[in-house]
């Protein structure tokens, strides 16, 4: 396994991921738990954001709009290009400076260690995931915070039970190539979690982002809307057992002064 470049499939990558209900309940769960990032951190001053692996920069855009500075990195040049453009269109690009670097070697383009890191949906597609978590957490400065989201492997488990794919759960649940946007692996929570704490993090918060959306076997059959759908996922994404079984995990820790 190496690390995924997205150079080859960055605009089918954009409207697949973002461009769908699954981004827009993924966006609006994760800006919840970003809200309450920027309580514990802002105190009405512009935050240093890294925007780690950032890919079109959808939620440091909105960090952005407040006054907060970004770096954006990543390692594919054609995301950086979409995103340049969707920042420019948004009369953005002021608040951004844009880094075209692995995230593992991001330190060397940072003048200085920052606020808040952003650390979302990266993870799944390097070959050494917890390597580079370790090196972005030496890059937040102390008493600043670190956000990660993550392919779970519970909810890619899960997912695989309920479907009776079974012999692909027996073979370890390899990465199909042919599905070229999934995901290389799931990453097991508590992993990541151990690796914040050993960093030296004080984990403030942990969410689980589409608990049972994906799960919906037709959407086409039930009684609801979407409207309520993202309500339900709010309102069940911080409590077990849906937290552990969500497709992705979003977890906040903070560096201590």
């Amino acid at each position: 396994m190496e690390d995924r470049n997205f150079d080859d499939l960055a605009h089918k990558f954009a409207a697949s991921i973002y461009g769908t209900a699954k981004g827009e309940i993924r966006q609006t769960v994760v800006w919840h738990d970003i809200e309450q990032i920027l309580l514990t951190l802002s105190q009405d001053k512009a935050l240093n954001v890294l925007d780690a692996g950032g890919g079109l920069a959808q939620l440091s855009q909105k960090l952005a709009s407040q006054g907060h500075r970004v770096s954006l990195c990543d390692l594919s040049s054609e995301m950086l290009a979409l995103a340049k453009q969707e920042i420019i269109k948004n009369d953005l690009i002021e608040q951004y400076r844009f880094i075209h670097s692995p995230v593992q070697e991001v330190a060397e383009h940072l003048p200085a260690k920052v606020d808040l890191v952003l650390f979302h949906a990266v993870m799944e597609w390097l070959a050494e995931p917890l390597q580079a978590l370790e090196g972005l957490c030496e890059q937040v400065k102390p008493g600043g915070i670190i956000s990660v989201m993550f392919y779970n492997y519970n909810g890619l488990l899960f997912k695989n039970l309920i479907c009776g794919n079974l012999n692909h759960i027996e073979k370890g649940m390899p990465h199909r190539k042919r599905f070229k946007l999934q995901p290389q692996q799931g990453i097991q929570p508590e992993l990541v979690y151990q690796c914040l704490e050993h960093a030296g993090f004080k984990i403030l918060g942990k969410t689980g982002v589409r608990t049972f959306h994906d799960y919906m076997q037709d959407h086409d059959m039930g009684d609801f809307s979407f409207e309520q759908i993202v309500a339900m996922e709010q309102k069940l994404c911080r409590q077990e057992p849906f937290l552990s079984l969500g497709r992705y995990i979003h977890v906040y820790a903070q560096k201590p002064i």
